[in-house]
């Protein structure tokens, strides 16, 4: 059985007296501990797919299911990176990480819950500034925090949404080499199941077991392509090859045509 499974899911809005189609019949599989990413341009769909499989909004037709049991609602099965940081203002590094803990984890004395957040702020590199507030950091640094948060939580699926798009070049590759050694891990813990939404397609092939490509107007999925590519994965090295510029290439034929069935009048084969 599948960790996930996405049914038939349409998704209808009503604005301004009418009627918008943001999602058509999607469909598709995540295994458990696997990374996939979902990429489309702008208006596929990607976040709304994401708000329903945090339970914050419903599909007009189709259905979620996780292990088997249809989404009813938020769940601390979930952890969930936003783009912006989404920090308390008021509480410090240690506290928005400890109380993410405490959502999941309510038998932990405050004791525990600190103990917790510092091993992950640690894991993050920011165990120097566990006592600021996130008006204190850099933005880099606050989603730092906001990552140490989702895994601190230990939740089985961390769902991401875009959660480097507002961070620059160099800070973002660091997040990203930093997200996949929490993920991947030491081997002793099975890894999560992610779903990770981006705009960036050296991102996705980077990070990802398998990408769900999306077309527009309305939301389609129009194929989903595993990586071929040994992990680890050493980004210098794997950008030098043929092979990574091959399928890169081919991917970006699909991403920047946003046709669903023929790309530039002649089928993509991966």
């Amino acid at each position: 059985m599948s960790k996930i499974e996405v049914n038939h899911l349409t998704v209808d809005y009503i604005e301004k007296k009418k009627s918008f189609t943001a999602l058509k019949d999607v469909s598709f599989s995540i295994q458990s501990g696997e990374f996939v990413s979902v990429i489309g341009s702008s208006g596929c769909g990607k976040s709304t797919l994401l708000s329903i499989l945090e339970g914050i909004h419903t599909p007009t037709s189709g259905e979620i299911l996780i292990d088997g049991e249809p989404i009813k609602g938020t769940g601390t099965d979930r952890g969930v990176v936003f783009q912006h940081y989404s920090l308390f203002p008021w509480m410090t590094a240690r506290k928005n990480v400890a109380f993410g803990i405490k959502q999941v984890n309510k038998s932990a004395s405050r004791t525990e819950r600190y103990q917790i957040a510092d091993a992950f702020l640690e894991k993050v590199g920011l165990e120097q500034f566990k006592n600021k507030y996130p008006s204190q950091l850099s933005g880099g640094m606050q989603q730092r925090v906001a990552i140490a948060r989702a895994l601190a939580m230990d939740t089985d699926i961390l769902l991401m949404d875009e959660p480097f798009g507002a961070i620059d070049a160099k800070n973002r590759t660091i997040l990203q080499e930093l997200l996949l050694e929490l993920w991947e891990g030491d081997g002793t813990k099975e890894r999560k199941t992610v779903v990770f939404v981006t705009h960036d397609i050296d991102e996705a092939i980077l990070l990802s077991d398998k990408i769900v490509m999306m077309t527009a107007n309305p939301g389609r999925v129009y194929r989903e392509i595993k990586v071929p590519f040994d992990r680890p994965r050493n980004r210098a090295q794997l950008v030098q090859t043929k092979d990574y510029n091959v399928f890169r290439n081919k991917l970006l034929s699909m991403f920047y045509s946003d046709i669903a069935d023929k790309i530039g009048g002649e089928e993509v084969v991966l």
